[in-house]
């Protein structure tokens, strides 16, 4: 083997050693950064994060006081109805809410340490999903209260996670970089949330909708990742391949829009931070 060989496979090696070391870095950062948002988060509740178990089993209980008598015969096991889109919702909208902000909540860092800005949506994201664990365990008891037999379908439901964990975080890439231009950007989110939820069929049943409304529903890409999720663990079946790919393809164009917004105005972000 030649010298230039030589050198050039020792080059590769370094260039390969060097990127694993980033890339661990950068792990590490995002774990930190997660903790110090969850103890945040936390800081000044007795019952810390006990809430985030809770909290659905709450949410739960006071909508299906009010909502279980009225679908009853529609809905069969009312609370895993609501409860399995209520979690999905609540992952969507913890992590994109974060996320938005993080950009400016973390300018020092961003000036100071020369991190891929990148990571700090990450990170809020990471932490909706690691909330989102905490909340799987009121999930899974309240399925076991409820006698919900266990079925292979269920392994699916990491998937439709994954899925949707994509598409928070191509909304999530657009909403922190929309953020430090437009501040006026969490208010108008706001409000788009309160009629996005209401368009996501979590406490109702979608065949109560008709005509136009039932449409925007059935288009509705939370409502795709949350009936999903129904069909897979309350009744045992995995989703028609048009609704997976519907899945998809909505995680899919999301990141890509989302990341290509990101990166694209990332000098302008720096100058205006």
């Amino acid at each position: 083997m030649s010298r230039d060989k030589k050198d050039n496979n020792i080059d590769k090696k370094a260039i390969r050693q060097e990127k694993r070391e980033n890339r661990k870095q950068y792990f590490f950062v995002i774990r930190e950064l997660t903790s110090r948002e969850i103890k945040r988060r936390y800081s000044r509740s007795y019952l810390g994060i006990v809430w985030s178990v809770l909290n659905p089993l709450l949410m739960m209980s006071v909508l299906s006081m009010i909502f279980s008598q009225l679908f009853q015969r529609s809905i069969e096991n009312y609370p895993i109805y609501y409860l399995s889109g209520y979690i999905l919702w609540q992952m969507f909208t913890g992590a994109t809410n974060a996320a938005m902000t993080t950009l400016v909540d973390n300018k020092t860092l961003l000036i100071k340490v020369k991190l891929p800005m990148e990571i700090f949506v990450l990170a809020r994201v990471y932490t909706a999903l690691v909330n989102l664990g905490y909340s799987l365990i009121a999930y899974v008891i309240m399925l076991v209260v409820f006698r919900v037999t266990p079925k292979l379908t269920m392994l699916f439901a990491p998937v439709i996670v994954l899925f949707l964990l994509i598409f928070a975080l191509g909304i999530s890439f657009i909403l922190s970089t929309a953020y430090v231009f437009f501040g006026d950007v969490k208010h108008l989110y706001s409000v788009l949330l309160t009629l996005w939820m209401y368009c996501s069929a979590l406490f109702y049943p979608i065949d109560s909708m008709k005509g136009i409304i039932r449409q925007v529903i059935e288009i509705n890409p939370i409502f795709v990742y949350i009936d999903c999720m129904r069909s897979v663990v309350m009744y045992g079946v995995i989703p028609p391949a048009d609704e997976i790919a519907r899945m998809v393809v909505w995680a899919a164009v999301a990141y890509a829009v989302g990341y290509a917004v990101f990166r694209k105005n990332k000098n302008q972000v720096m100058q205006k931070i």
